[in-house]
């Protein structure tokens, strides 16, 4: 089973307008609610693959209800621990022209819900996935992952993170299947300008060093760069289209490369390429219809 966890879920309120006025009462033209967080985003775009996963994380008031209604109404598993005061986030993104993006803070993780968290997560067994995703509230220690990663450390279960900065770094001496850090990130773990291919190998190249697995970088639209735990480089292009949402694209690159890689990297690095493109040319996340018509392109 996939485990997807989301320590800080959202709903997302997209509102587009026409010029924004600071300062003025200005009007949406259009409005969406998404519900999400990475891990969140994760499992829906699995689901979408036919994939099952259960989604965990903290959500808190009449806000997380929506989002774990919003989930199962998705047809996604879900065991969020509810925390006891608080509501979680609503992110509110703007988009005239520019996207401007307000996103909430989210109600604090006590200990002992963070404990009931660690011991969910006692319940893997040998040939689960655990998928880690996304930075987490101030609230929690910063060294959360790195805890969970060694509290699983030698049990089988293949543990993907994407993070980044020191929450990546550190977990990565509990040699992670994967991880999937975007190119600026790359950069900014190493302190350095990326450019091109050849320097996400490299710097790819280092984290596989330090532990890593697998490392898989997205470019945006620069394609994707695979460094698998053969030391073997994989590299993609990117899909055809006009990209609409940048919201998930990346979470959607991720349920691909995790619903395909029993067939091989290659074939991994395809689907979750598909599915970071359908993200990007749609309003919210990946259909099925637009992950196929993606693939068709592949």
């Amino acid at each position: 089973m996939i485990y997807t966890v989301t320590f800080n879920p959202a709903i997302d309120y997209v509102v587009r307008t026409g010029e924004l006025v600071p300062g003025s009462v200005n009007r949406a033209e259009s409005e969406n609610m998404f519900f999400g967080g990475k891990g969140i985003n994760v499992s829906i775009v699995l689901a979408e693959l036919g994939v099952r996963s259960v989604a965990l994380g903290f959500t808190a008031g009449f806000t997380g209800e929506a989002i774990e209604n919003g989930a199962r109404a998705m047809g996604i598993e879900t065991d969020f621990i509810r925390l006891p005061a608080g509501n979680s986030r609503i992110n509110v993104k703007i988009r005239s022209g520019v996207e401007t993006e307000l996103n909430g803070q989210g109600p604090d993780i006590d200990n002992a819900s963070l404990e009931k968290l660690f011991v969910r997560l006692d319940g893997l067994s040998a040939d689960d996935t655990l998928i880690l995703a996304g930075s987490i509230p101030k609230s929690l220690p910063s060294d959360v992952y790195e805890r969970i990663l060694q509290r699983l450390s030698g049990r089988g279960i293949r543990t993907v993170v994407d993070a980044s900065g020191e929450l990546l770094l550190n977990v990565l001496k509990y040699h992670p299947f994967l991880i999937k850090p975007n190119d600026q990130e790359l950069g900014g773990i190493f302190g350095v300008n990326i450019s091109g291919f050849e320097d996400v190998e490299l710097y790819a190249g280092k984290l596989r060093e330090l532990g890593a697995r697998n490392v898989l970088v997205s470019m945006a639209g620069d394609g994707a760069v695979l460094l698998d735990e053969s030391g073997a480089v994989h590299r993609s292009g990117v899909c055809r289209g006009t990209v609409v949402n940048s919201v998930g694209a990346g979470d959607s690159m991720l349920a691909g490369f995790i619903s395909g890689i029993e067939k091989g990297p290659d074939y991994a690095l395809k689907v979750g390429t598909a599915c970071g493109g359908a993200t990007a040319f749609s309003e919210g996340l990946a259909s099925r219809e637009k992950i196929d018509e993606m693939l068709k392109q592949l």
